[in-house]
């Protein structure tokens, strides 16, 4: 992991095209502000670990492929 220093209104740059800027710094909050191509998914940590999870369960379930034939067939 990389750790950097950065104050208000400063920032980083990753990968020529997302930048991470600092935006305010309250008490042990900080508030970034995230510029990225829209094709990059943005996501708070806690949200991404239940999309994951999410899917993981989803690719597990066993279906019923004859039943899911007859809902077609109608």
């Amino acid at each position: 992991m990389l750790a950097l220093s950065r104050k208000k209104d400063e920032a980083i740059v990753i990968n020529d095209d997302i930048e991470v800027t600092v935006i305010e710094i309250k008490g042990d909050q900080v508030k970034l502000g995230i510029s990225a191509p829209k094709a990059v998914p943005i996501y708070r940590k806690e949200v991404y670990v239940q999309i994951q999870n999410s899917n993981k369960e989803a690719a597990s379930a066993n279906i019923d492929v004859q039943a899911l034939n007859k809902l077609f067939k109608k």
